[in-house]
């Protein structure tokens, strides 16, 4: 079914006519009909009553106008919002901190370069507590943070997906030999400690106890460097799943039990007047995860 026919079969629509429609259209008369007539075929039912002066629509054809007439708008919305999009230039820059659920960000990056390709997306890669600071300066446009945190003055979309907490650990170090790391395991170990907020409190819900201390040797707020350490036996690092690619390495990530899973969201603030090329930026994510 193509928009091309859905457009005949509305003039005809209009005019009761398939004459007065052909002379609109500007197409012969017999192109309209068969194409009609063909259109009924692919549908399985009659749209029209013919008859010598005019014709009506059947009910089949009454439910199918009103179909095909939404189906032109979104069309032609579409095409109009992809041509005006596609004119859209800037720049906009985004914070993050290091998760896997960046992922639907990259997404919506690679559904802008079809839309808007002249906008460019930056990414600045740090923890949650700069991501807040930067964008309350205005350096930042929008943020990807860790959950939970405080969205009072932010608009935000919740990323799709999680990512399971754990320790990454050396291969020959005791808890790689778990299939779970415990508080009482991780006390007999070196930590390498995240220095993020929001991820520090949650971990210290997750102790289960103000006496549940750590023996911390080290901290960071970006994975790769620690990733350094714990592959150089400084120390375990506890930190979120998908984000270290342990293969052909000698690490190995095991995860937390009980069970610590991470969420985020994209955060922007309210009171901030959007740039054209972060309205396209939205609208990109809003599709990118199905919003």
């Amino acid at each position: 079914m193509e928009l091309r026919v859905l457009r005949y079969f509305l003039m005809v629509v209009a005019e009761r006519n398939i004459s007065r429609a052909a002379e609109k259209l500007h197409v012969s008369q017999p192109t309209i009909s068969r194409q009609l007539s063909d259109l009924e075929t692919e549908l399985g039912v009659t749209l029209f009553e013919r008859g010598q002066r005019s014709i009506t629509l059947t009910r089949a054809g009454e439910y199918f106008a009103s179909q095909a007439r939404q189906i032109i708008e979104l069309a032609d919305k579409t095409v109009a919002n992809v041509q005006h999009t596609h004119d859209v230039s800037g720049n906009i820059m985004i914070g993050s901190a290091e998760l896997p659920m960046m992922a639907s960000v990259v997404a919506a990056i690679t559904h802008m370069r079809q839309t808007a390709p002249k906008v460019v997306a930056n990414i600045y890669s740090t923890d949650a507590d700069d991501v807040h600071a930067r964008m309350a300066a205005g350096f930042f446009d929008f943020g990807v943070v860790l959950e939970p945190t405080d969205k009072t003055d932010y608009d935000f979309i919740n990323l799709p997906g999680t990512s399971s907490w754990g320790v990454l650990v050396r291969d020959d170090s005791p808890l790689a030999q778990l299939e779970a790391v415990t508080v009482h395991d991780l006390q007999k170990q070196p930590v390498i400690m995240t220095r993020q907020h929001g991820s520090v409190e949650r971990l210290r819900g997750w102790l289960g106890s103000s006496n549940a201390q750590l023996q911390v040797v080290a901290t960071y707020n970006l994975l790769y460097n620690a990733s350094i350490m714990v592959s150089a036996g400084v120390g375990s690092a506890i930190c979120l799943d998908g984000i270290i690619n342990t293969t052909g390495t000698n690490l190995r990530f095991v995860p937390l039990a009980p069970e610590l899973v991470g969420y985020a969201s994209l955060i922007w603030p309210k009171a901030r007047q959007l740039s054209p090329a972060a309205r396209v930026f939205i609208d990109a994510m809003m599709a990118a995860v199905g919003g």
